[in-house]
C-alpha cells in the first residue's frame, strides 16, 4: 500500500539528526571563529575559521536548520539534499581550501532549497511561501558571489535579505490567522519585494542601494511589528510569552540594522559594519531561533523540546551583551566593550544550545515520571496497588 501522492512522506528520525549534526558543527566552528575575530582566546586557533565565520553561521548553521525544516514540511526524499548540501558545504569551508569548493556546495544546497519551495507553493499558494522562496533566491545569489570570491562585507545584504525574508515568511506561516486582517498580506508582499529588489542594488549602486535596502528593511520590520500577534501574547505566560519576548526583541534589533544602513549607507568595515551585521545576525536571527526552537525542533526531530523558564537566561543575556557591543563598543569605538559584548554573545548562544539539548534528553524521563505518578495516584484513589509496570509500558 502506497501513500497518497499529495501526502508528505515521513523520513527516519536518524536521517534528520544526521543532517542536523553538520549544522551543529558549523555553529561551534562559527562561534570559535567569532572569538578569533574578537581577538580573545579560542579553543581552536589553527585553520581558516576566521575567514569563513559569516558563511558558517548563515549557511552552515542557520541555512541547514531552515532547509531541514522545509524538507520535512515537503516530505520528499530529494528535498533533504538541501540541508545535506548546506551542511556539507559548511564542513568543507572548515576543512578544505579553496573556499570555492565549500561555496559550490552552498550554491547547490541553496538551489535545492529554491526547488523545494516550488511544490510547497503548488500545495499552498500562500504569501508566506512566496516570501520564503524569495529569501531562498537571495541565498543562491549570495552563495554564488561567495564562491566567486567576493569579500564577505559585500555579501551582507544578500545574507541578511535571505534570513529576513525567510523568517518573515515563517512568521506569516506560523501566525497566518493573526495576519489575515484587511490588506496585511498585500503589505507583506510589497515589503518583501522592496527588500528583494534592494539587495542587488547594494552591489550596483552602493551609496543609494544601501540606503534603499535599509529603508526597505525598516518598512518590513514595522509591518511585522504592526501585525505580529507577539505584541499581545507577550502579556501571557509560559512558552507563548517567551516566544513573544524573543520576537519583539529581535524586531528591535532589525530596526537598528535598517537604521544603520539607511543613515550610513555602504558600511563594509569598521564600527558601522560590525553594528549592522551583528544587529541582524545575532540580535534578530538568534532571537528568532530562540523563539521558534521549542515549536519547530520537535516537528523536525520528533522529540519534545519542552519550555522551561531557564530558557530566559540565554535570551536575556544575549541582548544586554549585544547592546554593550554595539552601543558602547561600536558607538564609542571601545574595543573592550566589543570584546566583552562579543564573548557574552557567544556564551548566550552556547547556553541555549546546552539548555535545548538538556531539555530534549530530559523530556522522556520527565514523561515517564509523570505517567508513573498519575498511575500511582489513580491506584491510591481506587485502593489498588501502585503500578510497577516496566518503563517501556509507561511511555507507550
Amino acid at each position: 500500500m502506497t501513500d497518497h501522492p499529495s501526502r508528505p512522506q515521513s523520513s527516519p528520525t536518524a536521517l534528520r539528526l544526521a543532517l542536523l549534526i553538520p549544522g551543529g558543527l558549523a555553529l561551534l566552528a562559527g562561534l570559535d571563529a567569532a572569538l578569533l575575530l574578537l581577538g580573545v582566546g579560542a579553543p581552536i586557533t589553527a585553520g581558516r575559521l576566521a575567514e569563513v565565520h559569516g558563511p558558517l553561521m548563515v549557511y552552515g548553521f542557520v541555512g541547514t536548520l531552515v532547509a531541514l525544516e522545509r524538507a520535512v514540511a515537503l516530505g520528499r526524499a530529494w528535498g533533504f539534499l538541501a540541508p545535506a548540501g548546506l551542511g556539507l558545504g559548511g564542513l568543507a569551508l572548515i576543512a578544505v581550501e579553496p573556499s570555492a569548493i565549500g561555496g559550490g556546495l552552498l550554491v547547490f544546497g541553496s538551489a535545492v532549497l529554491v526547488a523545494v519551495y516550488v511544490p510547497l507553493w503548488q500545495r499552498n499558494t500562500a504569501t508566506a511561501v512566496l516570501v520564503q522562496a524569495a529569501g531562498a533566491v537571495l541565498a543562491v545569489g549570495g552563495a554564488l558571489l561567495f564562491a566567486a570570491g567576493l569579500p564577505m562585507p559585500w555579501l551582507i545584504p544578500w545574507l541578511a535579505g535571505y534570513l529576513i525574508l525567510t523568517i518573515g515568511g515563517e512568521r506569516l506561516e506560523l501566525a497566518r490567522v493573526a495576519f489575515a486582517v484587511g490588506n496585511a498580506e498585500t503589505g507583506a508582499l510589497l515589503a518583501c519585494a522592496a527588500v528583494f529588489l534592494a539587495v542587488p542594488a547594494t552591489l550596483l549602486w552602493p551609496h543609494a542601494g544601501y540606503r534603499v535596502f535599509g529603508a526597505a528593511v525598516l518598512v518590513f520590520t514595522v509591518w511585522l511589528l504592526r501585525y505580529d500577534i507577539a505584541r499581545r501574547t507577550v502579556r501571557t505566560t509560559g512558552l507563548t510569552q517567551f516566544s513573544a519576548f524573543c520576537l519583539l526583541a529581535g524586531y528591535g534589533w532589525l530596526l537598528v540594522a535598517g537604521g544603520v544602513w539607511l543613515i550610513a549607507g555602504p558600511v563594509r568595515q569598521g564600527p558601522g559594519y560590525d553594528a549592522a551585521a551583528h544587529a541582524v545576525f545575532l540580535g534578530f536571527v538568534m532571537s528568532m531561533i530562540l523563539a521558534h526552537a521549542p515549536i519547530i525542533l520537535p516537528a523536525v526531530l520528533r522529540r519534545p523540546l519542552p519550555y522551561h523558564p531557564i530558557m530566559y537566561v540565554p535570551a536575556v543575556l544575549l541582548h544586554p551583551t549585544l547592546a554593550l557591543r554595539i552601543v558602547v563598543g561600536d558607538g564609542a569605538d571601545a574595543l573592550w566593550a566589543v570584546q566583552a559584548g562579543g564573548v557574552g554573545n557567544v556564551i548566550a548562544v552556547l547556553a541555549f544550545v546546552v539548555i535545548a539539548i538538556g531539555s530534549v534528553l530530559w523530556a522522556p524521563r520527565r514523561k515517564v515520571r509523570t505517567a508513573r505518578a498519575a498511575t500511582d495516584s489513580d491506584a491510591r484513589a481506587t485502593g489498588s496497588a501502585p503500578s510497577d509496570r516496566p518503563e517501556r509500558e509507561a511511555t507507550a
